[in-house]
């Protein structure tokens, strides 16, 4: 953390990082709680505009925990105001005594709330070096693997932290000379708290036999990141892994997983489930490698609250669970664009041309039409084909996952109830029109 010491001075420092993490036509919410860390990145970030030419707004969640919560919030209105900033501000009323984690959960929606309302792009947080070694060492009492020691990201998703590299008595160096003073949350140094706890008892005790503890609580989470990044790395360079991006998610390989030894598959895993967002620890880990030892080849098991382990066609995927709900059947219209899930159908007069069996396009005979959900006793008499076929074999054969069956659409004759086209599966002998003649052109485009 010293080696910044030798770069410019504070203000160009923190602009300087600033303009690294957020891109130039991006635009900033300052999340600003009214502590003295907080309202230095408000002074810090906004004397330095020239400097990285981002454009600022302020937002302020009041949890309602405190009795003076509201004085708060007004001062940091006052401050924004001061500065020319746009402030929006979101009240919680939080009951006395809710904990840390609640505070959070309900302050990080809050934040996301605000950032829609002020059309900014990044909500900027404060957290510093002194926060990154506390929860360096708070994921370590809990447990965290390695990949989790890395901490606090300075970029991730939405949300950006200028400060990593900032030491907490350097910020309030900054307010002090820059004659600036702040409300201090009692919260933080309350011991019932753990992370209070360890910052006002633990960590100060330790100092004094290792001076350089931060330090090197800080450093660890930089190695721990160069892992983690490593991995991610690694992910596109292992032979035959075939790591895909699905629309709902993540897939590889089976087979080759299979194939590792615990260490390198659980590695690999870890990994994967870090792309989509989802966190795997020993428990999931191990209901994984339960799935790819089944004797089925085959299913399905929660690995998150939103997130399933799926093991079909070879591939083993991490995918985005989606609720069973089955859309309003919607009718074709000649020149209108019709969207369902993710499916997006486009219908205009043409000539008829030569029907294909598979595809994403079709030309039907002109006559009323809808789009559903398909169903499980539906039967479609394949274009080629002999015989009527079910709609889910048809789905099985093309190797459609299970959880991506749920949403597949087909189209209907409204008069008769016909199943006259799967997208991208199969077209039915059904409804299709003379080569040259008159004819509705379907095109359809799943994001």
């Amino acid at each position: 953390m010293n080696a910044t010491r030798d770069e410019a001075d504070l203000p160009a420092r923190v602009a300087q990082r600033l303009a690294r993490l957020v891109g130039p036509s991006e635009s900033c919410l300052l999340a600003v709680s009214g502590g003295p860390d907080s309202l230095a990145l408000l002074d810090l970030v906004h004397r330095t505009t020239p400097l990285h030419g981002r454009r600022l707004a302020v937002g302020h969640v009041d949890h309602g925990i405190s009795p003076g919560s509201a004085a708060v919030a007004r001062e940091v209105a006052r401050a924004a105001v001061a500065r020319g900033l746009t402030f929006h501000i979101r009240a919680l009323g939080l009951p006395a005594g809710s904990s840390e984690t609640v505070a959070r959960r309900a302050r990080r929606s809050a934040l996301r709330q605000l950032l829609a309302e002020s059309g900014a792009d990044m909500i900027v947080l404060a957290h510093h070096a002194d926060d990154q070694a506390e929860t360096v060492l708070l994921r370590l009492l809990h447990g965290s693997g390695p990949a989790g020691l890395a901490a606090m990201a300075p970029r991730r998703g939405i949300w950006v932290r200028p400060l990593l590299g900032v030491r907490r008595a350097e910020l309030a160096a900054y307010l002090a000379t820059r004659g600036l003073s702040a409300w201090h949350d009692p919260a933080n140094i309350d011991p019932r708290h753990l992370r209070s706890w360890l910052r006002e008892a633990v960590l100060p005790v330790v100092a004094e036999r290792l001076p350089t503890v931060m330090e090197r609580l800080v450093r660890s989470a930089d190695l721990a990141a160069l892992a983690r990044a490593g991995w991610q790395q690694a992910l596109g360079q292992l032979d035959g892994l075939d790591v895909t991006r699905e629309s709902n998610g993540i897939s590889v390989a089976a087979p080759v997983l299979q194939g590792y030894r615990s260490p390198l598959r659980h590695a690999v895993l870890a990994a994967l489930g870090r792309r989509v967002g989802v966190l795997l620890g020993a428990g999931r880990l191990r209901a994984v490698d339960r799935l790819l030892r089944g004797v089925a080849g085959s299913g399905r098991i929660t690995i998150a609250r939103s997130w399933e382990a799926e093991l079909s066609f070879g591939r083993l995927a991490f995918v985005e669970a989606q609720p069973d709900v089955d859309p309003s059947p919607q009718l074709l219209v000649v020149g209108a664009t019709l969207t369902i899930g993710r499916a997006t159908f486009r219908v205009r007069a043409a000539s008829a041309v030569e029907p294909t069996r598979a595809g994403w396009a079709a030309d039907l005979t002109p006559g009323a039409y809808v789009v559903r959900a398909w169903r499980p006793g539906d039967r479609i008499t394949p274009l080629g084909g002999r015989g009527s076929r079910a709609v889910a074999v048809l789905l099985r054969e093309a190797a459609v996952p299970p959880s991506a069956r749920r949403g597949r659409l087909v189209v209907v004759s409204e008069q008769d109830a016909t199943v006259v086209w799967v997208p991208g599966i199969c077209r039915s002998v059904a409804a299709i029109p003379p080569e040259g003649t008159e004819a509705w052109h379907v095109e359809c485009a799943v994001s």
